[in-house]
């Protein structure tokens, strides 16, 4: 166990000096900029209680490694929330609500349209929508996930935003496919 002022000690001459570089870490590896100054204060949190048991031979090594250990962490666990879960816990903090509320009413209900419109879609474009804006994960994971091609993948993200688009504008959020185009009609196009 490390003595409290070796570990302060240690914590301000080799860590707290890397603040500028792990906020860019930070800021280039999470979307959200106001997460920023939170997640920093996480992996310095996770970094102190660490050097409690035994301080580290690389701070830097250290601190970088325990940066994106918990910028993955928290990513996943951000994933698994659903859209339902997002509105309960917006309603547990009615102090909160009260700053602004229509804005964070009209946010709830485009929230649920955008899943009402997801769930319009047919199957594997629902699926396709879902792994790739939802999960985030690329195109090529995506047709890898679901044994389809890549450009099956693409198509089908063209289709469900623009009936997802559609939806969300007041329309049916159908797919609409263009007829296939024949010969003679490309012949007629052509002088």
């Amino acid at each position: 166990m490390v003595e409290d002022e070796e570990l302060r000690a240690w914590f301000f001459r080799e860590v707290f000096p890397l603040e500028a570089a792990l906020t860019r870490f930070i800021r280039r590896n999470w979307r959200n900029e106001s997460d920023v100054a939170d997640l920093r204060q996480d992996i310095y949190t996770k970094v102190y209680t660490a050097a409690q048991r035994q301080l580290p031979i690389q701070a830097r090594a250290f601190l970088f490694t325990t940066a994106r250990n918990h910028l993955i962490n928290t990513a996943k666990r951000a994933k698994i929330v659903s859209f339902d879960l997002v509105a309960d816990l917006e309603a547990s903090f009615p102090e909160a609500m009260s700053a602004d509320l229509d804005r964070q009413l009209t946010a709830r209900d485009e929230l649920r349209r955008v899943q009402a419109g997801l769930e319009r879609l047919p199957a594997r474009c629902r699926q396709v929508m879902t792994l790739r804006r939802v999960e985030g994960l690329s195109t090529k994971e995506v047709a890898a996930h679901l044994n389809i091609s890549v450009s099956t993948v693409e198509q089908q993200m063209v289709h469900g935003l623009r009936a997802l688009t559609d939806y969300m504008m007041g329309g049916q959020g159908r797919i609409r496919r263009s007829p296939p185009k024949t010969s003679a009609s490309k012949s007629e196009s052509q002088p």
